[in-house]
């Protein structure tokens, strides 16, 4: 096997990125709250498996919890997960999330969410109720 000689450049560019990642200072990007303890964590499984919940808090007012079981559809059955998250916003402000997911999609509401405009309900209520109706093509 032949040695790999670099080009001078190529060597340079080595050097300086050697340098950058010796010199690099990650500290300020941690914030205080990267090793905050857990103080609560529960989980637990049905034991025929089609149900769960868990929950868990740390020190740092960082919480969740959530539960999830197989429902029954019309296409069969499907995970439905019913939750909510708690935390501070960098700002100070208290989150509140709570969510379903499930065949219909994740839906989350909180206070920090926006709202679906008043303009854009009515526009799908009118589209749903003035849906085009397939125009049918006999051909003799």
């Amino acid at each position: 096997m032949q040695p790999v000689f670099l080009p001078p450049f190529h060597k340079f560019l080595v050097v300086l990125a050697l340098v950058a990642c010796a010199a690099a200072d990650v500290p300020h990007v941690l914030s205080p709250d990267y090793e905050s303890p857990i103080v609560k964590s529960t989980y637990e499984i049905s034991p025929d498996g089609n149900a769960f919940q868990y929950a868990y808090e740390t020190g740092n007012q960082i919480s969740a919890q959530a539960a999830g079981a197989f429902i029954n559809t019309a296409e069969g059955p499907a995970l439905e997960v019913k939750g909510a998250y708690d935390y501070i916003a960098p700002d100070g402000t208290p989150v509140h999330t709570t969510y379903v997911a499930n065949d219909q999609g994740y839906v989350a509401t909180g206070s920090h969410i926006p709202s679906v405009p008043e303009a854009i309900v009515r526009s799908l209520e009118y589209i749903r109720a003035h849906a085009p109706v397939p125009e049918r093509v006999y051909k003799p």
